[in-house]
């Protein structure tokens, strides 16, 4: 197979074959040599001209497997300055659509699986863990604001910025807890609950999705 000339699918087949590698090797175990003889006649030039180390391709996977903190920080980054809405509901805003850009996209279900079984590796793991706590800091100025507008219980931002996110993307996330569909009611039920007491009553819509 000749040397793509359309980087975009060049830059794809990469991805394509080191998250196969990595699922079914390890990300340690992989080697630059072993993704390049995968690809399909493409060389070590093809993928030393798009990527530079091994943990590029990791960074650029964890991007397309994390999608829907991706498609969150995009929506926080476009409420984030609106005006004549409260803090809490531009955080309710931007879950809601996070979460409905995702399932329109279909791409929950076809990255579960994969997330879940890269996700007992460290580096990946360490990643995911990475991308919570960014999204976790954007989350906290609309806190804040929350606070400031009184649509939110006086506290602490940050904190409840980071308790927010390790609910949602941990706690709720059946790859890191397995748990069945009742078990998934039962703890948004719980969520609604601890959020309520701490005046921050962020379940309502979000409890339908």
């Amino acid at each position: 197979m000749p040397r793509n000339k359309y980087p975009e699918e060049t830059i794809a087949k990469i991805l394509e074959v080191s998250e196969k590698l990595f699922v079914e090797k390890g990300y340690e175990q992989t080697t630059i040599l072993d993704i390049v003889d995968n690809l399909g006649g493409l060389t070590r030039g093809a993928f030393y001209h798009h990527f530079n180390h091994k943990e590029d391709v990791l960074y650029a996977l964890s991007e397309r497997l994390f999608i829907k903190n991706r498609l969150l920080r995009e929506a926080i980054l476009k409420l984030r300055d609106e005006k004549g809405i409260s803090g809490l509901d531009k955080i309710k805003k931007a879950l809601i659509s996070a979460e409905r850009a995702t399932s329109a996209h279909e791409i929950k279900s076809r990255s579960i699986n994969k997330i879940e079984s890269l996700l007992s590796q460290p580096h990946f793991f360490a990643l995911y863990a990475e991308s919570n706590m960014g999204l976790s800091r954007m989350m906290e100025p609309l806190v804040a604001q929350g606070m400031a507008d009184g649509s939110i219980q006086i506290g602490n931002p940050k904190l409840l910025s980071e308790l927010l996110m390790q609910f949602i993307n941990f706690w709720l996330a059946p790859n890191i807890y397995p748990c069945d569909e009742k078990e998934v009611v039962a703890k948004m039920e719980m969520m609604k609950q601890i959020f309520d007491i701490l005046g921050f009553p962020i379940m309502g819509e979000i409890q339908t999705l």
